[in-house]
């Protein structure tokens, strides 16, 4: 996914520094630009805990290290089918719900919706949900596509309409998950379909306009966008969204918007969840507890420009965050959102031989 505006351990100088056998101390491995970083140090003066703070930019990533073994963490932030798969690989520990009182805010819909994943939401608690869909440099597509509508999958699957930007640089998402189920909806199948001939549609679909692709990435569109070095992408709302903020800080014009495609899109979860062998789980509900508090949400979505999982933060979100209908979306767009299910192994194989394909455009 996705994301962000900070890399790795630069958000606390923990991250450096031995921790004492004094101190408590939460280890959190949390997506990069997701966070008010401000809110660690407010964890830490309220509470006496450090905060060591890691960050990654990819579930890969953070699968790999969870299924090599021990890794120190305390809290750990996976999305939907990621998170499915490593709760039935038995990473994640239950929750014990009584330690997160803030849990009473979360919001019904989503926990609802989260629950396709984890079933009685025993495992996870949702930190931040979002959509797949077009982000995009408004004055560049208006010079090249006119009043072309930007509010359907055709702008890129249909090739008359991508190779008309193509020239000024479009992006997708490295993602399999997003790129193949938005396909197969677009297409009017299952987009949770795990049938070899829908993922081969799918990919086939893709692979059409591979030649007006310039770049497979799940990070670099944001300063892409930002910069002017493309315009167009399949992207997250939040990205895309920051994009636009740094836009407007750096002063050039570039004026950056996003939409949920007409058709409909995937809608996915990040969440919070204790690994097994967290080393200081008392820490680490103290820190998810804070993060659920109203106020405390809704600094981190003003920030990130993703909405929050919880539905009592709302009245204290950023004006322009909450009135945003790409990030909260109304009532008709959240019945076109779904979500999917992890591919079984089978499918995997068909989906990364096929994802290869797409992407080396063989």
């Amino acid at each position: 996914m996705m994301k962000r505006f900070l890399t790795a351990c630069l958000l606390s100088a923990a991250c450096f520094q031995p921790v004492s056998a004094q101190e408590r101390v939460v280890n959190v491995y949390n997506w990069t630009d997701y966070i008010d970083v401000k809110l660690l140090d407010d964890f830490t003066h309220e509470t006496g805990i450090k905060v060591v703070y890691d960050t990654y930019d990819s579930n890969e990533m953070l699968e790999a290290k969870l299924l090599a073994g021990k890794t120190g963490y305390d809290i750990v932030v996976p999305s939907g089918t990621f998170l499915q798969r490593q709760i039935q690989a038995g990473i994640f520990q239950p929750l014990e719900m009584s330690k997160i009182p803030n849990t009473k805010g979360l919001w019904p819909e989503v926990t609802a919706r989260l629950a396709v994943y984890d079933p009685g939401n025993k495992h996870a608690v949702t930190y931040m949900w979002y959509t797949t869909g077009l982000s995009y440099n408004v004055d560049k597509l208006k010079q090249r596509l006119g009043d072309q509508r930007v509010d359907t999958w055709d702008i890129v699957f249909k090739p008359e309409l991508i190779k008309k930007v193509a020239d000024c640089g479009v992006y997708f998402l490295d993602s399999p998950e997003d790129l193949i189920s938005v396909s197969l909806r677009y297409l009017g199948l299952n987009p949770d379909s795990k049938k070899a001939e829908d993922i081969r549609k799918a990919a086939a679909l893709i692979s059409q306009v591979r030649p007006y692709i310039k770049k497979f990435h799940s990070s670099e569109y944001i300063n892409a966008l930002a910069n002017g070095d493309i315009c167009l992408a399949i992207g997250w709302a939040g990205d895309t969204f920051q994009a636009r903020s740094r836009a407007e800080d750096a002063k050039n014009g570039i004026k950056i918007n996003y939409t949920i495609p007409k058709e409909g899109t995937l809608m996915t979860f990040d969440s919070f969840a204790i690994p097994k062998d967290a080393p200081h789980v008392n820490e680490a509900y103290a820190f998810i507890d804070f993060m659920l508090r109203p106020q405390v949400a809704a600094r981190n979505s003003s920030i990130t420009n993703y909405a929050n999982g919880v539905l009592a933060s709302k009245p204290f979100v950023e004006k322009s965050v909450l009135e945003n209908p790409a990030i909260y979306p109304d009532e008709a767009t959240m019945a076109r959102l779904f979500t999917i299910t992890p591919y079984d192994a089978q499918t995997q194989r068909v989906v990364t031989r096929e994802w290869t394909r797409v992407k080396t455009g063989k």
